[in-house]
């Protein structure tokens, strides 16, 4: 902050400018994951603002997921985002393995029930009225950092045994493939934008309200046949969204202009 000479007569709003220098700092790496970022009240004495103009600044920063608060402690430098792919059908354990983190999760219930004709779960894996599913909701944590909150559905009949075999810590998928001869090759994924509500801002120790990427996935194995269903809420400030874009061949066709 020490090199910063704000410019009181420009029409730039003065938390801006110190957004965009704490901006500065953090992507050369003056900055670094994990750091605290100058406090409101630090901010506001070395600059001469006002306290609401420098919780501006940081709120920004928040934002745009580089920085994140924690409250009574301070707002901090956010972790590089992890990449979500959407070219690949990966679970989240061999995402974040893929990443160089060090996955698990936190079971927060797992039940056998019978699923309603017409709701969700239902309808993707085609079930018969009151068909019963095993629902696993966990936390998805990497490197102690609580990522999402994900809850799965899986027909019983495939993997009755379930949930007693499965040690909800490590990876559904290397389960149903080594116990059930399970192999998920497909999904169908929607991501939606969304906020986080007061459930899933305890779980994963979040603002109320923060930024969250809403997952809905319906996986299938050869053949077609939807084995699983899952809705989850993966943190705003921790993920980016990839994919690869092609364009059309003048020759093809099915292409065209848009």
């Amino acid at each position: 902050m020490d090199s910063l000479n704000l410019d009181r007569h420009s029409v730039v709003p003065l938390y801006f400018q110190i957004q965009q220098h704490l901006l500065q700092d953090i992507r050369s790496g003056k900055l670094q994951a994990g750091k605290p970022l100058p406090s409101e009240e630090a901010i506001s004495k070395r600059l001469r603002v006002s306290r609401m103009t420098a919780r501006q600044a940081l709120k920004s920063l928040c934002s745009l997921g580089v920085a994140y608060s924690q409250r009574g402690k301070g707002t901090f430098v956010s972790e590089i985002k992890l990449e979500k792919n959407f070219r690949q059908v990966q679970s989240f354990t061999q995402e974040m393995e893929a990443h160089g983190s060090r996955p698990h999760s936190k079971l927060i219930s797992s039940e056998v029930v019978a699923v309603p004709a017409g709701e969700e779960a239902a309808e993707a894996l085609h079930l018969a009225p009151e068909e019963e599913v095993i629902r696993i909701r966990r936390v998805r944590v990497a490197d102690a950092v609580p990522m999402g909150v994900e809850t799965t559905c899986l027909p019983r009949a495939l993997c009755p045994d379930l949930l007693d075999k499965f040690d909800p810590r490590l990876s559904l998928y290397r389960t149903l493939a080594q116990i059930y001869g399970i192999h998920i090759v497909q999904a169908d994924e929607v991501v939606e934008a969304g906020l986080a509500d007061s459930d899933e801002s305890r779980l994963l120790r979040i603002p109320k309200k923060s930024p969250v990427f809403l997952f809905t996935r319906t996986s299938y194995i050869q053949g077609g046949k939807a084995v699983e269903y899952v809705k989850s809420t993966f943190r705003g400030d921790r993920y980016k969204i990839t994919n690869r874009l092609g364009q059309f061949s003048n020759d093809n066709p099915s292409g065209g202009e848009a």
